[in-house]
């Protein structure tokens, strides 16, 4: 293909979603009161439980059978790596750049998370039209490559909401609890200020737990300091606790000390998965959509009942695939409506902006081809299989997932900011996509 038709089809794909994020700017201005926070919010959960799962769950169905998915056993792997070293450089960018804390979810998703289902969904159709196109008579290449682009997006869509969804989540619980701190210490201060006076004996004895806790704690103890490892952590850090919360403490590390290493062991693996992990997740819509319509897929009974013109139950994914269609321009429209608030005002560096642009641009796709050319090398991937390796090529070099900005709306931190590093990278990626497509191209023919 010549580099101005891949440039065309790059750009055509990249220009629908721009369009779309116009459209929703448009309408959330205050002008209109169409789309306004509230409006924005009850889309987004929408989008969440009913349009994602089943884009996913659709795509899916009609395009996985047990052949293909053991042909692409690879693709998991790859999307995987894509994660991994996309996190790597995130945070190498927070350790190079000031980023607030609440945020950091949001830039290590950014560097992490690319969009493998709609962008895909439009440009291998498109490149799959084309006369000069390597990948051979255009029926065959569009039905394998949107084979392709469904595992992508649902592969995308699961690791998306067990890892970028919980980053999110802890930054912004971390944030709460640098809050409650600062609040606690402050309410402690000034008690200090005002309890200047003299103390009676009855208020030493009070006071007297520091040095010489009773013997016994005091009833209910145990309900009033039930964050007791926390409790632990303020009072490390200096800060003043109810007596009674410093005598449960005090009695909980006398008991610490009697564990065994084995219970100690079992009792910090139980505080992380409560602390960071949230299991939640593991059955996120999405994630559920993805099951089903892989099992729908890959098990000829229920493929027979659903899918297909003369399917009995056609009319179910008929349904399903009508409400997939409306999470694409549903997401772009409140990533449109978000970027209104963050032009007008965002925290976000221009340094931070351009290191996201740097990673998902530059340096990822160049670990992409590594990565591709060495599953060759060790006969992971088959040679002929060019579609294939363009594919696994192309999800290392894809703007960040659109879905980031649901998950920002869910927790209500950072859509502005989310808004606006979705203009930046989405307008650079026409160049970046077509250079990358170009060179992809030549090594995959």
């Amino acid at each position: 293909m010549k580099f101005m038709s891949i440039f065309i089809v790059s750009l055509m794909a990249n220009l629908k979603l721009l369009l779309l994020t116009g459209v929703g700017s448009f309408i959330a201005l205050d002008g209109f009161g169409i789309f306004g926070e509230e409006a924005r919010k009850n889309m987004n959960i929408i989008s969440f439980f009913v349009f994602n799962p089943a884009l996913v769950a659709s795509k899916l169905a009609k395009t996985i059978t047990f052949k293909s998915l053991v042909m692409l056993w690879f693709m998991p792997f790859n999307v995987l790596i894509s994660f991994i070293i996309g996190s790597i450089f995130g945070w190498i960018i927070l350790k190079m750049i000031k980023v607030p804390h609440i945020l950091r979810g949001l830039v290590l998703g950014s560097c992490a998370a690319g969009n493998l289902g709609n962008i895909l969904f439009i440009l291998i159709p498109a490149v799959c039209k084309e006369r000069s196109s390597p990948f051979g008579a255009t029926d065959i290449c569009n039905t394998s490559g949107l084979a392709y682009a469904s595992l992508s997006m649902a592969l995308g869509s699961v690791y998306l909401w067990l890892y970028v969804y919980n980053m999110v989540r802890v930054a912004v619980s971390q944030r709460s609890d640098v809050s409650n701190l600062e609040k606690e210490t402050e309410a402690a201060n000034n008690n200090t200020h005002t309890e200047s006076a003299p103390k009676s004996p009855e208020n030493i004895s009070k006071h007297s737990y520091t040095t010489s806790p009773p013997p016994l704690l005091p009833p209910n103890s145990a309900e009033m300091c039930s964050q007791s490892q926390d409790n632990m952590d303020k009072l490390e850090l200096g800060h003043q606790l109810k007596p009674e919360c410093t005598m449960a403490i005090i009695a909980l590390d006398e008991m610490l000390k009697k564990q065994t290493l084995v219970e100690k062991i079992q009792l910090h693996i139980k505080d992380i998965a409560t602390k960071y992990l949230n299991l939640k997740t593991l059955f996120a819509p999405s994630t559920v959509a993805a099951i089903i319509g892989t099992i729908i897929g890959i098990v000829p009974p229920f493929r027979k009942l659903m899918i297909g013109d003369s399917a009995p139950l056609r009319v179910i994914d008929d349904s399903v695939s009508l409400l997939g269609d409306a999470a694409v321009p549903t997401i772009t429209l409140i990533v449109g409506a978000n970027l209104l608030k963050g032009v007008r005002k965002s925290s976000l560096k221009l340094s931070l902006i351009i290191s996201i642009i740097v990673v998902r641009y530059i340096l990822l796709p160049i670990i992409g081809i590594f990565v591709v050319k060495a599953a060759i090398h060790l006969g992971l991937i088959g040679r002929s299989k060019s579609l294939y390796q363009f594919v696994l090529l192309l999800q290392f070099t894809t703007p960040p997932a659109m879905q980031i900005g649901t998950i920002t709306q869910l927790f209500g931190v950072g859509e502005s900011e989310c808004s606006v590093i979705f203009l930046a990278t989405y307008a650079v990626a026409p160049v970046a996509l077509t250079l990358w497509s170009t060179l992809f191209l030549w090594l995959v023919a």
